[in-house]
């Protein structure tokens, strides 16, 4: 039976929404968009066809709401729900409620998806089919010789439940801290632990497969390099499958979903060692985040076809071959020097000038951006981090590499941290152009070196200069009484006019002179000043012309450069008295929610010691004493929503404090673990 769709609601937000929602117009399908109260203003909500709002902020209660989603289906019209990623995609009760409400589901059967909701199910499934599976271990039976173990959510995925555990003494916090971050997530504690493979391949395949038994395996993804469980770096093909290897991972993926009889699209996940081994990990029973890859090397529309099969068509028998290659990164608004540490505030500006494409099939090299957020848009703390995709395509994987890293040094983004300068590194890095790409790749290479800004400590003196010359000119062009000469002008020279900057920890200080002839820097003596404009100051560095683009938001200035871009803070002239905070005091390095406090007033505590925990971003963060000490103060209560800069606690050093319980450093997969802010850190945040 053929359905003809005519408007589909997106269960979903962001970059993904927007991505259902060009194929749509391609089709001359009609689209609907759902939004928390965070996401009102999103560029999801503005480009669709209708929208309804979901009251309130927090997942649970708005897009984790089966219910609602069907309501604003009906109420706007929509005969179909496309799911997207993460949230309900992979809920087989909510694909079912869809169906019964008679609205065509863009996913899997329910029962396809129920067959893979439970991993541990799932494994077994797949023994019984022939498919090579990690042998599960009951937690409980764990152990010594059975180390390192993975502990895993039973349901769910991106990382959420999971922990790597090499010590057998703690394994029991593993557990516990898994079943309860499972049970948050994914409203299921059941969790099990699995043998885990050192320095594995991250190796997925992607299906397709229509009702009337055609089933294709249309390329496989390498998706090995992770921080926290979560894919940062994703390319078709791999560069470690060969034509052997391929065949047989094609084979075991066709075999998965037929065993389950899968209808539409999905990913068949797989662990590969060193020597070309490899065991099912999941199925994602969805589209991926990573799907642009596939596309770009089979020229496929994956969501057209998700689509084409909700409404009954048939796959050709023969399917497409794969050509070129395809690499995708995640822009994540995070540190990664500050252990990855998720930033929240307004996104001021993100352009990407190199790219060719948005949403859309590459089928000539290029590059691609799929962005759930636009100039001026704000970053919530109530959802993952991820800014955009931004993908390369080209004939080898060298010029993917090139591309890519050059449309990402090129981008502005302004008003908050992110990984892009990790991004360009790790593209740029002899190791990851060899291929040499499993998943201990940050381990082994170091993230202080790999997450090293673009810019180096010359650039953002240079940078600081800029500024400063930028925000003189500024002030002359609206300066009402004689506007046309420099800042700070004498007709005998006097005083160099003086500005100081913040970038990340650093305070940059310069000075600089307006005279007949315009600006000159001052204590620069290699660097002259070819032109200063408001947006834009060129300078001249040991004979080589630079050019500095620079934009100012309230208590911010971005200088972007091609030696690399900075963020500065303007520091005042005088401190403002009232903004001091008691000595000792631990401030929130973001938003977020406190999930539990460990220690009161009174308690010695020992440096590296967990004081509490708060959850943002999807992601539970462990605070630790940034020294031994004795805590004086509580300032926050478990339930409370602080703001980043809050006083969460105050520790007053002690350095004979006795060694404290919990005090040891966790495992390095544990909940991330970050110190509290300084005191500085409400002045401003920097990318």
């Amino acid at each position: 039976m053929v359905t003809a769709i005519t408007a589909v609601l997106a269960a979903n937000r962001g970059e993904i929404a927007r991505r259902i929602f060009r194929t749509c117009a391609d089709l001359g399908i009609g689209t609907v968009a759902v939004y928390a109260d965070p996401d009102a203003g999103l560029p999801h909500v503005r480009e669709a066809d209708a929208a309804v709002r979901l009251p309130g902020s927090a997942p649970g209660d708005t897009y984790l709401r089966a219910d609602l989603l069907i309501r604003a289906a009906r109420d706007a019209g929509a005969d179909a729900v496309h799911p997207g990623y993460g949230f309900l995609s992979e809920n087989a009760e909510f694909a079912r409620a869809v169906l019964d409400a008679g609205l065509v589901w863009i996913g899997p059967p329910p029962e396809a998806i129920a067959a893979m909701g439970s991993k541990t199910a799932a494994k077994k499934t797949m023994a019984d089919a022939g498919v090579p599976v990690l042998p599960e271990l009951d937690p409980a039976a764990v152990t010594a010789a059975d180390l390192p173990v993975l502990v895993k959510a039973s349901a769910g995925g991106g990382g959420r439940g999971m922990r790597i555990v090499r010590d057998l003494a703690d394994l029991a916090d593993a557990v516990a801290g898994a079943s309860a971050e499972a049970a948050s997530a994914f409203g299921d504690p059941a969790v099990f632990c699995e043998r885990y493979v050192e320095a594995g391949r991250h190796i997925e395949v992607q299906i397709l497969a229509d009702r009337f038994g055609t089933v294709w395996a249309v390329g496989e993804r390498e998706c090995s390099l992770q921080r926290r469980h979560q894919k940062v770096v994703e390319e078709a093909p791999s560069p470690f499958v060969d034509g052997r290897m391929r065949a047989a991972l094609f084979d075991a993926a066709r075999t998965a979903a037929e065993a389950i009889g899968y209808v539409g699209a999905g990913t068949v996940e797989f662990l590969a060692t060193a020597d070309g081994e490899f065991f099912f990990l999941e199925m994602n029973t969805r589209l991926q985040v990573e799907h642009p890859v596939t596309e770009c090397t089979t020229g496929l529309d994956l969501v057209a076809l998700q689509i084409r099969i909700a409404e009954g068509d048939r796959l050709p028998a023969e399917q497409p071959a794969a050509h070129g290659h395809a690499l995708e990164v995640r822009l994540y608004a995070e540190d990664p020097a500050r252990d990855w540490q998720p930033q929240t505030g307004t996104l001021h500006r993100l352009d990407v000038p190199r790219a060719t494409a948005a949403f859309t099939v590459l089928r000539e090299p290029g590059v691609r951006l799929d962005a759930g957020f636009a100039d001026g848009d704000p970053v919530s703390v109530h959802y993952d981090p991820m800014l955009a995709k931004v993908v390369a395509y080209a004939p080898t994987r060298a010029e993917a590499a090139r591309a890519l890293a050059g449309a990402l040094a090129a981008a502005r983004i302004h008003g908050v941290a992110t990984n892009r300068d990790l991004l360009v590194n790790v593209l740029r890095h002899p190791a990851f152009l060899a291929g040499d790409t499993d998943t201990a790749f940050f381990d082994r290479h170091g993230l202080d070196v790999l997450a090293a800004p673009l810019a180096d400590a010359d650039t953002r003196q240079l940078s600081a200069l800029a500024a400063a010359l930028a925000d003189a000119a500024h002030n002359r062009a609206h300066a009402k009484v004689l506007g046309q000469l420099p800042g700070g002008w004498r007709n005998v020279p006097s005083q160099a006019q003086r500005k100081t900057y913040r970038i990340g920890d650093e305070e940059h200080v310069v000075a600089y002179r307006g005279g007949r002839d315009g600006y000159s820097a001052v204590d620069f003596p290699d660097v002259s000043v070819a032109e200063a404009a408001p947006d834009r100051v060129v300078l001249t560095v040991r004979g080589v012309r630079r050019v500095f683009d620079v934009a100012r938001y309230p208590g911010l200035v971005c200088v972007d450069s091609a030696l690399g871009g900075a963020a500065l803070v303007p520091q005042p002239r005088f401190r403002d008295p009232e903004a001091a905070v008691a000595e000792g005091s631990l401030l929130a390095p973001m938003p977020g929610n406190v999930l539990r406090v460990a220690v009161a007033p009174g308690d010695p505590v020992a440096a590296g010691q967990p004081l509490l925990w708060l959850e943002a971003m999807k992601m539970e963060h462990r605070i630790t004493a940034p020294h031994a000490g004795v805590v004086s103060e509580i300032a926050v209560a478990a339930g409370q929503q602080v703001d980043m800069g809050a006083v969460l606690a105050i520790v007053h050093a002690h350095p004979d404090a006795p060694d404290a319980p919990g005090a040891a450093t966790p495992p390095a997969e544990s909940p991330a673990e970050i110190p509290a802010a300084p005191p500085t850190a409400p002045e401003g945040r920097t990318p």
